[in-house]
């Protein structure tokens, strides 16, 4: 009898809470929640003696916290999140160690193709590559993980068109950016994302748990009218040994 998807793969969650007072980008919108109705409220409005509906309105960044870039959010002629492939957002991902790199020091070509030589991975076209660097383990939340002071390693604009040049259509990692923060005002990540008309995750969590693996990813984003980018729920999909 063939296993169901359930006894087949173990599924990791990727995708950091969504909460009032999380930590967000300081240039985008911090996270609100408002309360709709409670279960009284709507019993008295619907004059139902059984059950009552409650419900809780959310104000959210289309950029916090784990979410995906629109290629239109730092490239004017790009297509918006509704526009873009959905492979971009789901697929072969592979993840590698790069948490022995720290701020001031960038992520450089070297320390890639290092990387994929240790965990004996190869990068194919199509691929959703994710960076573990350890700056969500060290820092999350209380430590400055994505405040004004939040400082954490990226990709130099080599390493970032390196990564383009290799196929890769989605650029993850466990930090607020996938550039070096603050100090690289180029955005370099971003600005070879827009180059090459990719996308990147950030905000991610629990790379630890996949990497020198190669696995299932998805990360979803909401089907947003003109959006600049959004949340997404991230998951990686890990085959079971029989």
């Amino acid at each position: 009898m063939k296993k169901s998807y359930h006894e087949r793969f173990e599924v990791i969650n990727l995708s950091q809470e969504i909460y009032e007072g999380m930590p967000v980008f300081g240039m985008h919108q911090k996270t609100f929640f408002m309360l709709n109705q409670t279960h009284e409220q709507n019993m008295k409005d619907t004059g139902s003696k059984t059950l009552g509906f409650a419900a809780r309105n959310m104000l959210i960044s289309e950029h916090g916290p784990t979410h995906s870039d629109a290629v239109w959010e730092y490239n004017p002629e790009g297509p918006t999140i509704e526009k873009m492939p959905l492979e971009y957002f789901w697929g072969d991902a592979i993840c590698v160690d790069l948490s022995h790199i720290r701020y001031p020091d960038y992520i450089e070509v070297e320390d890639l193709k290092a990387a994929l030589e240790k965990h004996g991975l190869e990068i194919r076209k199509g691929d959703i590559f994710l960076m573990y660097t350890g700056h969500y383990d060290r820092t999350y939340p209380d430590k400055d993980y994505g405040g004004p002071k939040s400082k954490h390693t990226g990709l130099s604009y080599a390493a970032a068109e390196w990564l383009a040049e290799q196929g890769v259509v989605n650029i993850g990692v466990d930090a607020p950016a996938i550039d070096l923060t603050p100090d690289d005002l180029d955005f370099s990540g971003h600005w070879v994302c827009g180059k090459y008309g990719i996308t990147n995750t950030e905000n991610l969590c629990n790379l630890d748990k996949v990497v020198g693996k190669r696995f299932l990813y998805i990360g979803l984003p909401l089907n947003i009218r003109d959006g600049s980018g959004s949340p997404v729920r991230a998951v990686a999909f890990i085959e079971k040994e029989d």
